[in-house]
């Protein structure tokens, strides 16, 4: 029985590196040139693809016995993959949201866990002569080793960082949406949450084992000789639970990421210059900004965004941007729905317009979802749209 369920699970880890491969080589050779965050997320497949290797190296019922006998030198090799593919996760999310990411100088610093890791198998495995190294395979006297065992439970602390990180980022992104774009009901990005999630709970799980290792290390506990079918059941869900994930990530990001809504980074506030400075504490600006709403109307536009809003004042989106936090105290989303509002008002009260529906409405006005139009509406009113005509209408029909 157990015979049976390995060489499935070795199944799947074997279709789980060759998917993470071939969907890596679509998206290099598809990619149009500009698209960084395909070529993030072809880099994430292609690392993880050696992380089912490995384990079908260190594991596998089979295939582990055939790396001994005939490729002893590879053991470890396709383990390194490990301390890199949660760093390009961290990057793919990153140069989604980010329309201007570009890898920093900074940015190089993620390479310091693998240079750490690959220091760390020179001077405790790869220094020594071959003889002893197939020894400490055969025996799995290394991977059972103190300073294995507590390298290898802070790499999966950090892979978990590195999901966090990435969470945090989906996070923030909605509020960072609001200070450009006005309508942002159909960006969706339940599934990049989704799929974060998943890849957290998966090394959640690897910290978990980690742990139960380190904690036998320290107690003296002979893992040889132990029952491990939890354990083994936990390792083997997280592998199943692997596949799906990256089956899922392949299908989601190629239906959804043309639909993404990229943003440009913010800037450092200390490079914000002098001149810029007086622009926003001078009312004029402010005063020009709100003519221009009111006169030109821009706010009806369902897609204006703040760029497009920046070119017909003629100032840098970044500025204006500014001008709109210091004087209106509100963000661009917040800023130009309040224009909207204003908007629907008259036409409510318009008798003109008494055959148009609230769909109608706040269409006209530049709103791209119903509910959001009914709660900017009551915010900012303090009634409903159907009850702001009624109470409004009534009287003139009294009359």
């Amino acid at each position: 029985m157990n015979q049976v369920v390995f060489n499935f699970h070795d199944v799947i880890l074997l279709m789980t590196a060759m998917m993470c491969m071939l969907f890596s080589a679509l998206l290099v050779f598809t990619n149009p040139p500009k698209n960084i965050s395909n070529y993030f997320l072809a880099a994430f497949l292609f690392t993880h693809a050696f992380i089912p290797l490995h384990e079908l190296t260190m594991w596998g019922a089979e295939f582990k016995n055939t790396v001994r006998e005939n490729f002893p030198q590879i053991y470890f090799i396709a383990g390194f993959a490990y301390y890199l593919d949660a760093a390009l996760l961290y990057f793919y999310v990153k140069s989604l949201i980010f329309q201007d990411f570009h890898i920093r100088r900074k940015d190089y610093y993620h390479l310091a866990p693998f240079i750490i890791f690959t220091l760390f198998m020179i001077l405790t495995f790869y220094r020594y002569p071959f003889a002893q190294r197939l020894e400490w395979i055969n025996n799995q006297i290394f991977v059972y080793s103190s300073h294995y065992i507590t390298v290898d439970l802070l790499c999966k602390i950090l892979r978990v960082i590195y999901c966090v990180a990435c969470f945090r980022l989906i996070l923030k992104y909605k509020d960072l949406l609001k200070a450009t774009h006005s309508n942002i009901e159909k960006v969706d990005v339940l599934w990049l949450k989704i799929l974060v999630v998943g890849f957290l709970t998966v090394t959640i799980m690897e910290v978990f084992l980690g742990v139960a290792k380190f904690v036998g290390m320290v107690i003296g506990f002979d893992f040889h000789h132990l029952n491990l079918s939890f354990f083994e059941f936990v390792g083997l869900s997280g592998y199943y639970f692997t596949f799906v994930l990256v089956c899922t990530l392949v299908f989601t990001s190629m239906r959804y990421f043309a639909s993404f809504e990229a943003i440009r980074q913010k800037k450092e506030p200390e490079q914000t210059k002098k001149p810029v400075q007086e622009k926003l504490l001078n009312p004029e600006y402010a005063e020009k900004i709100d003519s221009l709403m009111r006169s030109d109307k821009p706010y009806l536009m369902a897609d204006i965004t703040l760029d497009i809003l920046a070119e017909k004042l003629a100032i840098p989106a970044r500025d204006l941007s500014m001008i709109i936090n210091r004087h209106f105290d509100i963000n661009f989303y917040e800023f130009v729905n309040n224009y909207r509002i204003e908007e629907a008002q008259k036409i409510l009260i318009d008798p003109k317009n008494k055959d148009k529906t609230i769909t109608d409405v706040y269409l006209e006005v530049g709103f791209n979802s119903k509910s959001v139009f009914n709660t900017f509406f009551k915010k900012i009113v303090g009634q409903t749209p159907s009850e702001y005509r009624q109470l409004r209408q009534a009287p003139e029909l009294a009359n």
